[in-house]
C-alpha cells in the first residue's frame, strides 16, 4: 500500500485552475469516492451541488449583486471579484452538511463527516490528475446564498470544491513536523 497520494496532497489555487473539465464519468468517480466517509449513525449529513458550464457565471453574478446589496460601500474590486470567483475550475462542486439536531450523533461528528466529503473530493481529484482547492469564503455563510442554492434551514455549505486541468502548477509549502505535533499519553 502506497501513502504517495496523501505525502503529495497538495491545493492548486482555483485561478490556476482551467478546462478541460473532468468528463462525466470521472466526475462520477470521484463524487462516489468522496462519499466513502465515516458516517456514524448512518446519517448521510451531507450532499453535494454540481456547478459547471454557465451555472458558474450565473452564481458570479448573484454573488455580486448579494455582496453589493449588503454592502453598497463595497469596492468594485470585491464585487468583481465575486463576480468571477466561479470562472477559472470548469468544475465546483459545493459540499453541504445537513444536521440532524436533537440526534444521538452529535452535530460536531455530522459536521466533520460532511467535512470529510470535501477533503476526499480533493484527493479523488488528484488521483485522477486534476487540481482542486477547497474554498468557502463569506458566500459559504451567507444565508442569501444558501436560499439560492436551495438549502434547507438543517443545512449549511461546508466548502465549494473547485476542480480542474491545472494550468501553472502549486507551490510547496513548509509542513510542520510531525515531532512538533505528537505526544504521548501514558496515564
Amino acid at each position: 500500500m502506497s501513502l504517495d497520494i496523501l505525502n503529495r496532497r497538495l491545493s492548486v489555487p482555483s485561478r490556476q485552475l482551467g478546462e478541460p473539465a473532468p468528463d462525466d464519468a470521472q466526475i462520477e468517480a470521484m463524487l462516489s469516492a468522496a462519499i466513502r466517509v465515516p458516517d456514524h449513525g448512518r446519517l448521510t449529513p451531507y450532499r453535494l451541488i454540481r456547478i459547471r458550464g454557465d451555472a458558474r457565471r450565473h452564481l458570479g453574478e448573484a454573488l455580486a449583486r448579494i455582496h453589493a446589496a449588503k454592502e453598497p460601500d463595497a469596492p468594485a474590486a470585491a464585487i468583481d471579484k465575486d463576480r468571477t470567483r466561479f470562472d477559472a475550475a470548469p468544475l465546483v462542486v459545493a459540499v453541504v452538511a445537513r444536521v440532524s439536531a436533537g440526534h444521538k450523533v452529535p452535530v460536531q461528528e455530522q459536521l466533520l463527516s460532511s467535512a470529510c466529503v470535501a477533503y476526499n473530493l480533493l484527493l479523488a481529484a488528484q488521483a485522477l490528475g486534476f487540481g482542486a482547492q477547497w474554498l468557502t469564503g463569506w458566500a459559504a455563510y451567507d444565508a442569501d446564498v444558501a436560499t439560492l442554492l436551495g438549502l434547507a434551514g438543517n443545512e449549511s455549505i461546508v466548502g465549494f470544491v473547485h476542480v480542474g486541468t491545472i494550468r501553472q502548477p502549486a507551490s510547496e509549502h513548509a509542513r510542520p513536523a510531525l515531532a512538533d505535533l505528537l505526544t504521548d499519553w501514558e496515564g
